[in-house]
């Protein structure tokens, strides 16, 4: 096995959890599978209903720098206009009515998510990401990353980078201080070792068996969420940019600056 390492960072991200089609489209508190899922599958150019078989083996663990602000936005699209034209609902007809929502994101928010699994697909991602078929977003199409997306193509032992060597990115008023560690909140597909007290468990319905336009179906995985002690030198001091200590990183400098 072998891995890459992605920082998904945006003034808007929104990651689906329960909602299709409905009146509230709600967000996850951090990435969910089918959205990591289904920015590869579309960085591929894979259609809707295409075989996600090649996405099953991977492994993600998500690194919450920055958790985010929640925010809600009332959207309407396609009143005043003749029925034929007005948004098309979930079964594919045309009522004549403008369609409401309740849409929420996630602002400000930054994920750093280690993928993991077998090489050749490993690979196949890397090229994709980074010469897409389809602009990769986050959640949603208006969501677009910041760069940088991709950290590093390929890392032997992703999980491992996270926990020591990739720097973070936290809220800007939040500095690393005198300590010798900071607390930082993580989200594990398969923890490494035994689960840590206070580990909280988290099911979610969001292992993607098809893309289909009008047959989405998801199954069931559980997670879990536990708060690690990373070293603070993986912070920021207030005197190094976080996109020169980003960028030094990708570039495997020895040192990443402080």
């Amino acid at each position: 096995m072998t891995g890459l390492l992605l920082r998904l960072a945006a003034p808007m991200q929104s990651w689906g959890e329960r909602s299709a089609f409905n009146t509230v489209r709600d967000s996850a508190p951090f990435p969910t599978r089918s959205g990591l899922i289904g920015m590869l599958a579309a960085s591929a150019g894979l259609p809707r209903g295409a075989d996600l078989a090649c996405y099953r083996s991977l492994d993600f663990t998500v690194r919450i720098d920055r958790p985010g602000v929640p925010v809600s936005d009332f959207h309407t699209a396609g009143g005043g206009l003749p029925k034929e034209q007005t948004a098309a609902t979930s079964g594919g007809d045309h009522k004549g009515d403008a369609v409401v929502t309740r849409r929420h994101y996630l602002a400000d928010a930054v994920f750093t998510v280690a993928v993991t699994g077998p090489e050749p697909t490993i690979t196949d991602i890397a090229t994709t990401l980074q010469h897409p078929h389809w602009a990769p977003y986050l959640g949603r199409r208006s969501c677009i990353p910041d760069e940088p997306l991709l950290l590093r193509p390929r890392v032997a032992n992703p999980v491992q980078e996270l926990l020591e060597r990739v720097p973070l990115s936290l809220n800007p008023g939040r500095r690393r201080g005198s300590q010798d560690t900071i607390p930082v909140d993580f989200v594990w597909e398969k923890h490494p070792g035994p689960l840590p007290d206070g580990a909280v468990a988290l099911a979610l319905y969001d292992v993607p068996e098809d893309f289909a336009q009008h047959g989405r179906t998801h199954a069931k995985r559980v997670l879990h969420r536990t708060t690690r002690q990373l070293p603070a030198h993986l912070a920021a001091d207030g005197t190094t940019p976080v996109y020169q200590r980003l960028f030094a990183y990708m570039n495997h400098q020895e040192e990443v600056p402080a």
